[in-house]
């Protein structure tokens, strides 16, 4: 009999991290990062500007000149271009370090003039990926670099083309820096969302019928969960030390949000633990059900047996090889005219009240 061997996930690509005993800053690109291309965004209070495909030269010419920049990038293949963005913007060595190491934890680091800030984002909730914002910002700059295309941020992009000023045209760079997080925080919504319900659509059909398919499913949730508190863990306390900073980049009235963006983060932790202890629930309640199951079957064929017990002795006993011409004690039903259908009368009388007795005890 051929057995099919169940799918294989793909073994996971680690990052390319920096050689044993080197200098500590220094940009070491994985093989596998997408090449680097830049979006500058200039913005101010009364028009904005989209620099598509930028290079260090627009980042000299503009710098400067408009009272918030946003500089977008996006793949990490491009150290020699991340070091000089670096040096364009006074950057951190060891936060670029920490940009192009991807899989760094949750974190803020507070430096001279900026800060840096690292957020996992859910990049494709199927196969349970994760990717790396880092964000940069200072007094007038904001400076994200994403892994692959495909983020949160069009409806901040939208908000910075509306023609009429609103807060992320009319503030600092630390309201942006600030919106541009509280959307990767949450863009976990949906995906928290999207598993209560699939976790409810379980649950029903564990009280209509219990199956094979189910205990994977809850599995892979449970799983999910465990990922999901993972990131949302270290980014709660992320965002509260943006919360308690006292530096000249984050002002009072932006922490004021940042704290909103805070409650959003441990009410999204709350949601995944309250899930992860549904399917811990629902995973014993699906073992208790496949017990309670193959314990009815068991009874069922137990009395099954008990029954046809007496009525295979009697069987056995009339199929002996009697002679009833030899003596009157030698089963002289078997030479009576209605001997076989009273026979079987007589067995059918004995299963029916083996039946009614059984209900009787309600062991039926």
């Amino acid at each position: 009999m051929d057995l099919k061997e169940s799918p294989r996930k793909p073994p996971r690509k680690r990052a390319k991290r920096s050689p044993v005993g080197a200098s500590p800053g220094t940009l070491v690109a994985d093989p596998n990062a997408a090449k680097t291309s830049m979006t500058l965004t200039l913005i101010s209070p009364e028009s904005y500007r989209v620099i598509e495909n930028a290079g260090l030269a627009d980042l000299a010419d503009q710098r400067g000149r408009w009272p918030v920049i946003w500089l977008d990038c996006v793949g990490l293949g491009d150290v020699d271009l991340i070091a000089g963005i670096g040096a364009t913007f006074g950057l951190h060595p060891l936060a670029l370090e920490d940009t192009v190491n991807v899989g760094q934890r949750p974190k803020v680091d507070f430096f001279e003039d900026h800060a840096f800030v690292v957020v996992s984002m859910i990049d494709d909730a199927a196969a349970n990926r994760y990717e790396q914002i880092s964000t940069f910002f200072g007094d007038d700059f904001v400076v994200t670099f994403q892994e692959r295309k495909g983020d949160p941020f069009d409806a901040i992009r939208k908000r910075i083309h509306y023609s009429q000023p609103n807060r992320i045209r009319t503030r600092k760079a630390d309201y942006l820096a600030y919106a541009l997080i509280d959307a990767v925080v949450d863009s976990y919504f949906p995906v928290v969302d999207s598993a209560s319900e699939r976790i409810d659509r379980i649950e029903d059909e564990m009280l209509h019928a219990t199956a094979k398919h189910q205990v994977r499913a809850l599995h892979e949730l449970r799983r999910n969960a465990i990922a999901l508190k993972r990131a949302l863990w270290p980014l709660k306390d992320a965002l509260a030390g943006l919360m308690r900073a006292d530096v000249p980049c984050i002002r009072a009235e932006t922490k004021v949000f940042l704290n909103d963006t805070l409650d959003h983060a441990i009410r999204l932790i709350e949601l995944v633990e309250t899930q992860r202890d549904m399917l811990t629930g629902l995973i014993e309640m699906h073992l208790s059900l496949s017990q309670a199951r193959t314990n009815d079957i068991i009874s069922l064929l137990t009395i099954v047996s008990a029954i046809f017990i007496p009525l295979t002795f009697l069987v056995g006993v009339w199929g002996m090889n009697f002679d009833p011409a030899s003596s009157p004690w030698n089963m002289p039903e078997l030479s009576s005219y209605y001997g076989y259908p009273a026979a079987l009368g007589f067995m059918a009388v004995v299963a029916v009240v083996m039946v009614l007795i059984f209900k009787r005890k309600k062991w039926l």
